[in-house]
């Protein structure tokens, strides 16, 4: 494909810049090509895929079960694309995803390899001016992000990293080709979600595996399996009946949601409960009463029960209780599914260092030392997540209305309208933004709902010949205040979690997503539509483009 000149005057134009070709990116393409509309995606990987093109670490697999993870626009799609396992692995998730950008056409309007790097709104004709690190120079009315909230992998200020003589290695940003860890002695940094399904898989390579925990996470069995034709057929037969449920949901999933509190019943038809759904598996375990993550007392008693089958498959006592969490409530971290985590560390070769104990001081050329030891290591893998739902956002310079970054806006926290907009930046979208359930959902069905909500407010906009969207500031204050109120009801800040910001240094501690629950937001964002698309300002710009004031924006200095 042609690259811009940097040096270059030339600019392209398009009616739309879609940031990113994950599911969400794919789909809005999708979705704006329906519209007419000229556009263009830009995606930092070599491939489409998101996430799951990134995220390729042994063991890497969703947590939400394949015949949901998945679009819901085409009966045709859904109907036709044959899932193997209960959780679909990477890999499989990644070939739907190529499916579906080959089925629909779509690679022919993305830009492989090529990040966009700056974008600046220009007041005067209405349009941001987008630059990419291959010195792409755009002009485009609508600017979408498609960036995902688990892109900006974050590897620990750790002093030494550059002296290691072995291999490390991110969980979000993995080698394309395999890592044979086979007799390698090998430590591994964050039991997170990625750490948990990556250390079961590494352990039966390596000769020797250290697990460096800062905090414990609680964590369910997937019990994972094949999926069986005749179990297909009978899901795919009630499709549409499944997708309409999902969407009424708190989570976008089609779980089990108990009707009950936790001191409804007894003793016994708790425990019983409680194992039910271990048995069932997965993290619709949190769903056993309906009170776990806004009464502390009833969340106590559904830890402890995972904490007694921590405790009953750890052999060593000590190893067991250090995996057992007790700093968090259930499910206010997020809920991990595992397969075999907690075995592996009944296997000789695999041992774990308690950093709140023994705190990471260095790395050194040979490996890891801590307060107590030194650890020899050939390899290290950073299990230690992302700069999640801002982080990729906060990496290109956005500048809205007077030049105003989007970064310094948001620097005591995220302040959007609905989680699609933020007030100061015209035509600028955000799909699964800050303050959207986003990450407390099923993101596909979350992905759907926004790009829809996007592609009728861009087809009004149409109708009613409108060059300009952007939300008002009284809405805006009005969302941000609703997101707060509602997770105050809930145990959710009462944990540092990634969902506060609390894993990065500096970061505002405010809570990220919206709790309200994906049926209720999914409400809101309709009343919104009915009533004119209440909170938003709309106006038109017909001024010519003027080249001289878009090579001024670019030369703006950074404030």
């Amino acid at each position: 494909m042609n690259r811009a000149d940097p040096s270059s005057s030339t600019y392209t134009t398009f009616d739309a810049v879609v940031v990113g070709a994950g599911f969400a990116g794919l789909y809005m393409l999708y979705r704006l090509r329906q519209l007419g509309l000229r556009v263009r995606a830009y995606e930092a990987g070599d491939g489409v895929g998101g996430t799951w093109y990134w995220n390729r670490y042994p063991g890497a697999r969703c947590d939400v079960e394949s015949m949901q993870y998945s679009y819901s626009f085409s009966e045709d799609l859904q109907r036709e694309w044959h899932w193997t396992e209960r959780y679909p692995q990477q890999e499989e998730i990644l070939r739907y995803i190529n499916h579906v950008a080959d089925r629909f056409d779509l690679r022919r309007d993305i830009q492989l390899e090529t990040r966009v790097i700056k974008a600046v709104h220009d007041e005067k004709n209405s349009q941001w001016t987008v630059l990419t690190d291959r010195g792409d120079k755009v002009v485009t009315r609508f600017l979408i992000s498609a960036a995902g909230c688990l892109s900006a992998g974050r590897v620990p200020d750790i002093t030494g990293l550059d002296s290691f003589k072995g291999k490390w290695f991110h969980t979000g940003n993995w080698p394309h080709e395999k890592v044979d860890f086979t007799g390698r002695r090998v430590g591994v940094i964050g039991t997170g979600s990625s750490g948990i399904q990556a250390i079961p898989v590494i352990a039966r390579e390596a000769a020797q595996v250290v697990v460096f925990q800062r905090t414990p996470n609680f964590s369910i069995p997937a019990w994972n399996r094949p999926l069986t034709e005749e179990e297909q057929l009978a899901w795919k037969a009630k499709y549409p009946e499944h997708r309409e449920k999902a969407r009424r949901t708190r989570s976008g999933i089609l779980y089990e949601y108990s009707q009950r509190a936790t001191n409804d019943v007894n003793e016994e038809e708790r425990q019983q409960e409680y194992e039910r759904r271990w048995k069932r598996g997965g993290a619709n375990f949190t769903h056993a009463f309906n009170d776990i993550f806004i009464n502390r007392e009833s969340n106590d008693k559904a830890a402890e029960f995972v904490r007694n089958k921590i405790r009953c498959t750890v052999k060593d006592p000590k190893v067991a209780e250090l995996l057992s969490p007790n700093d968090h409530a259930i499910g206010t971290k997020r809920i991990c599914v595992d397969t075999d985590y907690y075995e592996t560390f009944n296997l000789e070769h695999v041992s774990l260092v308690d950093l709140r104990a023994t705190p990471i001081q260095e790395i050194v050329p040979a490996g890891i030392r801590t307060d107590a030891a030194t650890y020899e290591l050939d390899a290290i893998v950073f299990a230690t997540g992302y700069d999640a739902v801002t982080g990729s956002l906060d990496r290109i310079e956005i500048r809205g209305r007077g030049g105003k970054a989007l970064k310094d806006k948001w620097s005591e926290g995220p302040r959007t309208y609905l989680g699609l907009m933020t007030a100061g930046f015209p035509n600028l979208f955000f799909i699964t933004g800050p303050g959207s359930p986003s990450v407390l959902t099923n993101v596909v069905v979350a992905i759907e709902q926004h790009v829809d909500w996007i592609s009728r407010c861009l087809q009004h906009m149409q109708a009613e010949d409108l060059d300009v969207a952007e939300p008002m500031a009284a809405a805006e204050n009005e969302w941000v205040a609703h997101v707060n109120e509602v997770a105050d009801k809930t145990l959710f800040p009462s944990t540092k979690s990634w969902y506060m910001g609390a894993n990065v240094p500096g970061k505002p501690r405010v809570f990220l997503p919206y709790v309200g629950g994906f049926g209720n937001y999914t409400s809101i964002c309709e009343e919104v539509v009915a009533e004119g698309y209440r909170g938003v300002r709309f106006g038109s710009a017909n001024a010519a483009k003027d080249r001289a004031a878009v090579d001024e924006a670019f030369s703006m200095p950074h404030r």
